[in-house]
């Protein structure tokens, strides 16, 4: 199964000086396994912010070998439903966590994310969050 990384796995991974070593070891795996999917707004998050132009243009240069996954009305659409499912049930969260979830859900991707919300989510979503062996 391909696996949809969130940014915060990235950012861990890539940004900071001193990463999360089992992290890295489990997104090094999904990557030599051919099974790392990305969206476009999951790129420009982990780009934005990073005011030195040679540490961006290097971080681009790494990412563009993930394509993104092409996103599709469909893909909105089923975001918002999300949206609406979760605030009825008390849960409020980003426009990209729920546009995450409507691609993994469309696309049959797992997420592999460390944050919490999307265990909330998961709640009142049928998504999958990526677990290692």
């Amino acid at each position: 199964m391909k696996v949809l990384v969130d940014t915060c796995i990235w950012s861990f991974v890539l940004r900071h000086k001193d990463p999360d070593i089992e992290l890295s070891k489990k997104l090094k795996d999904l990557i030599s396994e051919g099974r790392v999917s990305i969206i476009g707004p999951i790129r420009q998050e982990i780009l934005s912010g990073i005011s030195n132009k040679k540490q961006f243009e290097m971080l681009k240069k790494t990412l563009s070998s993930f394509e993104d996954v092409p996103l599709k009305t469909e893909h909105f659409e089923k975001a918002a439903e999300f949206c609406n499912i979760c605030r009825d049930n008390g849960v409020q969260g980003s426009t990209i966590d729920f546009l995450i979830c409507a691609v993994a859900y469309s696309e049959k991707l797992a997420i592999f994310t460390t944050d919490n919300d999307f265990k909330n989510y998961r709640r009142f979503l049928t998504i999958e969050l990526w677990q290692p062996m």
